[in-house]
């Protein structure tokens, strides 16, 4: 059965969580669609994987390093998620490696916070979007894709063509441009 690809528009189904672990903690924590997105101007964007070419060269540096521009556009978190594994169960936390891959992963990249680092360990954002792809070696995971949430709301979304390597318009500097575009239309 295929999911139809989200589009702007659509509210970020309400049945979707991440595993999440942030620094001192020992047990990831689900984390529901509503602590993420209720009541918040979120700019989220999807990764094939953690540790990964595109994604640790360019994708996550990028946002970390423009953070404060989205700060200074109103928006109150910057998030960033994966698929890092092919476990086809629900999230079982704390047997999920997702939320430690994507903690160690943040302190690699000096994250210090300015980006929320979630897993989709069992792939619940994701399907519900339609954001799957298959790649060769790793199994079914997110496509690269970045987009703005308000209030559970997509009113941006930027998705690349599938493939690990595809990154022409979920950068952080396409986003910041669609998000003044957005605010002229305001």
């Amino acid at each position: 059965m295929s999911v139809t690809q989200i589009k702007t528009g659509d509210s970020i189904p309400n049945n979707v969580y991440f595993g999440e672990l942030k620094n001192g903690e020992e047990q990831p924590q689900k984390i529901a669609r509503d602590e993420v997105f209720k009541g918040k101007k979120v700019v989220i964007f999807g990764i094939p994987g953690a540790f990964t070419s595109v994604c640790s060269a360019k994708h996550l540096p990028e946002f970390v390093s423009h953070y404060e521009e989205f700060q200074k556009k109103g928006i109150d978190t910057v998030a960033c998620v994966a698929v890092n594994g092919k476990t086809s169960e629900p999230l079982k936390i704390p047997k999920s490696t997702d939320p430690y891959v994507m903690r160690e992963w943040a302190k690699g990249h000096n994250v210090d916070q300015k980006v929320r680092m979630l897993a989709d360990g069992d792939k619940t954002f994701h399907s519900a979007l339609g954001l799957l792809q298959i790649l060769p070696f790793s199994g079914e995971r997110g496509r690269r894709f970045s987009a703005y949430v308000d209030n559970g709301v997509i009113k941006i979304l930027n998705v690349e063509e599938p493939g690990a390597l595809s990154y022409k318009v979920s950068g952080p500097e396409r986003m910041l441009k669609d998000l003044e575009e957005l605010g002229k239309k305001q």
